[in-house]
């Protein structure tokens, strides 16, 4: 299929299976996933050689707001128009929690690990904890701004953000056993597979039977997509996004241009360091921009980013 040429996109196409999931297609969508599908179209081939069943796994992963559930939506609409059955299945069912709870549990083991480790530290003070205290109930304690005031809190950063990073994108946070069990399923030809369905409410949770018998790929919509935490991904895509491009839309999602709090942005930076790190897997690299990237292109950009 060296001729490729991008079908034209219709104005609803199928998306990830995230209940209540939202996709807005935009053109710098349509411009990267067609670059991508170029790239991926040789790769596909030599993997599904190399499987037993013919049976390929894609992920598209990369940081908040990089268009992944756009791209994977697109990447499967391709693959299908080009007569390559394809299933896009969504990352964020597989959380132990709903978003609500799982947010409060993120918050709670920063908390804790932060004052755990200031108490081993003996930095921890009755006085100290009253000043902590009133930054929490102002949702304003994973500020950094506040080591200029009070050095000591410092320890409290520093611990909390440790205490954080055992917990997102680990097996704590996240089911990845069930996505590897998928993966091998799909792979070893299974024609019906259960899958988990999560919403954002405690009564949204739900398994659902889906056909892979005409499926030949299955495209994994996730963040965590590239994680070393399950196995069975042949063609990690990365979606890339700077530190400061990250920040920039989110800064434009935001109405009035407001800033996401603290808490929420040591999560976005523990995310992309996590992202950062599994890079090197990647087959696919695109910039926001839309333009491929090496593994050092990759890096560089990364650094000029910051």
């Amino acid at each position: 299929m060296t001729d490729w040429q991008p079908p034209v996109i219709p104005e609803n196409i199928a998306h990830g299976d995230m209940p209540g999931d939202k996709v807005e297609i935009g053109e710098g969508h349509v411009q990267k996933a067609n670059v991508i599908f170029k790239e991926l179209l040789p790769m596909l081939e030599e993997a599904s050689e190399k499987s037993g069943t013919g049976k390929v796994v894609i992920t598209v992963c990369g940081g908040s707001g990089v268009g992944k559930s756009e791209i994977a939506s697109l990447l499967s609409f391709y693959l299908k128009e080009a007569g390559i059955g394809s299933y896009t299945l969504s990352g964020d069912n597989y959380p132990h929690r709903i978003p609500v709870y799982n947010d409060a549990e993120r918050l709670h083991t920063f908390r804790e690990s932060a004052l755990k480790g200031m108490v081993k530290e003996g930095t921890f003070t009755a006085e100290r904890f009253e000043v902590i205290h009133e930054f929490q109930k102002n949702g304003d304690d994973a500020n950094p701004k506040h080591t200029e005031e009070y050095d000591w809190y410092e320890s409290y950063l520093r611990n909390g953000k440790e205490g954080l990073k055992g917990y997102l994108g680990t097996n704590n946070e996240i089911g990845f056993d069930e996505v590897e069990e998928i993966v091998k399923e799909f792979k070893a030809g299974t024609d019906e597979i259960w899958l988990k369905r999560m919403g954002r409410e405690d009564t949204e949770l739900w398994y659902e039977k889906v056909d892979f018998s005409k499926i030949q790929v299955l495209v994994i919509e996730w963040t965590h997509g590239n994680s070393d935490n399950y196995k069975g991904v042949d063609i990690p895509v990365l979606l890339n996004s700077t530190p400061q491009e990250t920040l920039a839309h989110r800064r434009a999602r935001n109405r009035d241009g407001a800033t996401d709090s603290p808490f929420t942005m040591m999560v976005l930076e523990l995310e992309q360091a996590m992202l950062e790190h599994q890079a090197p897997k990647a087959k696919i690299i695109i910039s926001k921009s839309g333009e491929l990237l090496s593994y050092e292109e990759y890096c560089k950009q990364m650094e000029e980013g910051r």
